[in-house]
């Protein structure tokens, strides 16, 4: 990620009164993490699979609080059943920030089925999503997603392609 791209994704952040941010890392978007972690208005929770950050994110919403997932757009299918609940079951919205791993110029085989598989999931659970290539784009998409998903009560995604993350 550029450092604009950093910036953009920060006061997107910001701008969504989101205090915290948990992870679980992917290449895609290796800058962003260390200016999560030393951002003074976020605290982080790293993560070990995806679902769990759902989870997390979900209880940080009942606590009256705003948080954000960040992954790669492959945690989206470990995290399908704790999403499914909580948002179709509950009424509990979680806020996705991905890298898009498999998108149209992908040379790693491995990350073929991320792509093919994202949108697909992402609309058997119905969450409205956005896709972001321009850095100028991020901080009105993450505000965006935030009132979708808080107005709804239901999750929402950004995620971010093309040259922000390659």
């Amino acid at each position: 990620m550029t450092p604009a791209a950093v910036d953009a994704v920060l006061r997107g952040l910001r701008r969504a009164g989101v205090s915290i941010a948990c992870y679980l890392p992917d290449s895609l978007l290796k800058e962003l993490y260390p200016a999560l972690d030393t951002d003074p208005g976020l605290r982080t929770i790293p993560v070990t699979n995806e679902g769990e950050g759902a989870a997390i994110c979900g209880g940080v919403f009942l606590s009256g609080k705003r948080a954000v997932l960040v992954m790669e757009n492959s945690g989206l299918r470990a995290a399908v059943e704790p999403l499914a609940r909580m948002g179709l079951g509950a009424g509990i919205p979680v806020v996705m920030l991905m890298s898009y791993r498999g998108e149209l110029g992908e040379n790693n085989w491995w990350a073929i089925p991320h792509g093919i598989t994202m949108e697909p999931v992402l609309g058997a659970l119905r969450v409205p999503y956005r896709i972001v290539r321009e850095a100028a784009e991020i901080e009105g998409a993450i505000a965006d997603a935030y009132a979708s998903a808080y107005a709804s009560c239901y999750h929402a995604a950004v995620v971010l392609g093309g040259s922000i993350v390659r």
